[in-house]
This record gives structure tokens, C-alpha cells and sequence, in this order.
């Protein structure tokens, strides 16, 4: 999208692929990646070498503090903000059974599963997002291609009994040759944990053409705050001609006033990925209507609150807001979480990523 857009301009756009620490550390959870930005930083050097004009990032990986020769060219129109629950075969949040291993990286999802659930069973789950979701399906259709394949041998023993109904219509092989890719990668996965459900952002599910694959619960925006900066997109750049024209060609104002106020209101409190923390800001006429909810990482203690930010200062609203919010115990329940991930031999919060 945002090469079309440059494009439009009559720029010559080249896409280049750079691997990050963040994906080369696969099976370490996110809060111990050890490195602020790690799904960033790698990008951005490329653009302050000269190898690259713009780096183009998932908002809510960046650290709030930048290098200041980098500037945020352009937000560009934001997607869906809110998290979703996904399971085998559709079943609600709600309607879980007591138990449940839901799987999420992220500490925020976790302490707002047991807010809501306290009796839910919350595993470590880490990937891209098909990854995520064919180790949530691969027990369920592993059992099933169990059951057609010991079928396939009893229909075979029964081989001219006229009177032997099959228990499939199918044999395994034409089951098994309908499965999308998908399916055939959660077959072919070896389960390590079995996941009732999973816990993503929306955002990458569609953007990953994956919506279609699996049942989901979009989860309230009220009830059930997604990270700052959630469903946005940032393009990073040098200051200059480059950075103006990237702004202007893709910039979206009301998307960039909104994870603004997020992102403010993060950086005022120093929550980054090392707290169960939710930030959702969203325009309407002249306000901003944000919310806020810090928990402590159990979700047993929390600290939430929504206010309407006047729009012409948002920035400075959001500041303000983030004050009173340490004041009320935000900043108790943040230094809480960072002293227990010290205690826990994880790296200190200087060497946080901001979360992805």
C-alpha cells in the first residue's frame, strides 16, 4: 500500500525485505527478547546508513523514544484496533470451559483473560500469525485424521459387505487433499501444548489474509483494551524532502492523532511491554475519547479510567492524563511488573521491546 501510494507520486519504489532479531528469535517470548525494538531496530539502521529511504513498521513495535535523526514520516489510515479469540470451531470467550489453555505472548492479553476469567489456564504462544493458528488447530484436525485414517481401515476390511456403512463419506487421502495449506501445516505440526483458543490482533489476522481460516470473537474495545498503537502502521524516514513527501502522500491526520495520544500517554507512564498495558484512543468531533487500563500481570489489580481529550491538545491532554493515572497507582502496579520480571532473571525494562 504504501509503495502504490509513492507510486502515485511517480516514484520508483523498490520493496526490500529485512529480517529482524525479533523474527530470528522465534521461540523466546516477546518480553524477553532482551532488545527495545527488536522487531525495529534493523529497519531503521538500513535507513540511517542511506540503504534505505523508509522503513515501514507495526506501530506498536516501535519504542517511543526514536533516534533524532529519524522522524515518523507518515501514519497511515488505521485498521481495526481490537484483539480477537480464536478457536477450532467458534466458541466465545464467554463460553470457554473452565480450564481452558488460552494461549498469548503478551502480558496485556493475559492479565485481561483472567480479569475476565481468572479461571482460565494462560500459555506462552509465540510466531507469525499462521504459525499461531496451526498450532491452535493442530490437535483437533491431528485427532481427526487419526479417526479417517483407522476408518479407511475398516471400510477396507469390509470391502463388498454391502450392508457396512462407512463412518466418512471421504477417504483420508480426498480429506486430506481439500485441507488449505494451512490445515496441512497444522497436521504436519508436532503439538507441544494444546490450545483451546489463541488471542491475536485483527489487524494482522486480515492483513494476513487469514481471517477466513478460523473462527473468531472480536473482543470488546471496552472491556478488553488493545495495545497502544494496535492496527497502525508507521513509516519511519530521515527528516527532509523524502520524509515531507511520504507524509504527504500517505499521512492519514485522524489515524496520527489517535496513536499520538496513545503512545504519549505510554511513554508518560514507561509501561512499554514490561506491564499488562492497554491504551485505545478514538476521534470523535472534538474530542478524543481514550481509555486506559493497567493491570497488575495476574489482571487481578487494575488501575482503568476514559476521558475525552479536546482534539487541539490532544498531545498535551494525554500528558496530563497519564499523570493523574501514575497518581491513582498506574506507576505503582508499572514498577510492580518491572521488579517481577527482574526477580524472574528476564532483562531489565531498558532493554524492553515495545510490544508486538
Amino acid at each position: 500500500m504504501v509503495g502504490e501510494r509513492l507510486e502515485e507520486r511517480r516514484y520508483d519504489v523498490d520493496l526490500v525485505t529485512v529480517e529482524t532479531t525479533g523474527d530470528q528469535l522465534a521461540d523466546e517470548l516477546i518480553h524477553r527478547l532482551g532488545k527495545t525494538g527488536a522487531f525495529v531496530r534493523e529497519l531503521d539502521e538500513r535507513v540511517l546508513d542511506g540503504d534505505c529511504d523508509a522503513a515501514i513498521h507495526s506501530l506498536k513495535d516501535v519504542p517511543t523514544e526514536q533516534p533524532d535523526e529519524l522522524v515518523t514520516a507518515a501514519v497511515p489510515e488505521r485498521g481495526p484496533a481490537e484483539d480477537v479469540l480464536l478457536t477450532p470451531e467458534g466458541t466465545t470467550l464467554d463460553d470457554l470451559p473452565r480450564g481452558a489453555t488460552v494461549g498469548t505472548s503478551s502480558l496485556r492479553r493475559r492479565a485481561l483473560l483472567l480479569d475476565q476469567r481468572p479461571d482460565l489456564t494462560v500459555e506462552p504462544l509465540r510466531g507469525n500469525v499462521d504459525t499461531r493458528i496451526e498450532k491452535l488447530l493442530a490437535p483437533t484436525l491431528q485427532a481427526e485424521h487419526e479417526a479417517r485414517t483407522e476408518a479407511d481401515k475398516e471400510r477396507k476390511g469390509h470391502a463388498g459387505d454391502e450392508d457396512f456403512e462407512p463412518e466418512y463419506d471421504r477417504t483420508v487421502e480426498e480429506w486430506f487433499d481439500d485441507c488449505t495449506e494451512l490445515e496441512k501445516g497444522a497436521l504436519g505440526r508436532e503439538v507441544e501444548t494444546e490450545y483451546d483458543a489463541i488471542v491475536l490482533a485483527r489487524a494482522g489476522l486480515e492483513r494476513s489474509g487469514l481471517a477466513h481460516a478460523v473462527d473468531f470473537e472480536p473482543l470488546s474495545l471496552t472491556t478488553f483494551v488493545p495495545s497502544p498503537g494496535q492496527g497502525a502502521l508507521c513509516v519511519t524516514a530521515t527528516d527532509g524532502e523524502t520524509a515531507r513527501e511520504i507524509q504527504s502522500a500517505i499521512d492519514h491526520p485522524r489515524s496520527r492523532v489517535e496513536v499520538t495520544v496513545e503512545r504519549t500517554i505510554l511513554a508518560t507512564l514507561g509501561g512499554g511491554c514490561i506491564a499488562p498495558l492497554g491504551i485505545h484512543a478514538v476521534v470523535q468531533g472534538e474530542y478524543v475519547h481514550t481509555a486506559v487500563a493497567v493491570y497488575d500481570r495476574d489482571g487481578e489489580t487494575s488501575v482503568k479510567a476514559t476521558r475525552d481529550l479536546p482534539i487541539e491538545t490532544h498531545a498535551t491532554a494525554a500528558r496530563s492524563f497519564a499523570e493523574e493515572l501514575a497518581d491513582r497507582g498506574a506507576a505503582e502496579l508499572i514498577e510492580e511488573s518491572r521488579k517481577e520480571l527482574e526477580d524472574d532473571g528476564e532483562p531489565g525494562p531498558e532493554d524492553q521491546p515495545e510490544g508486538k
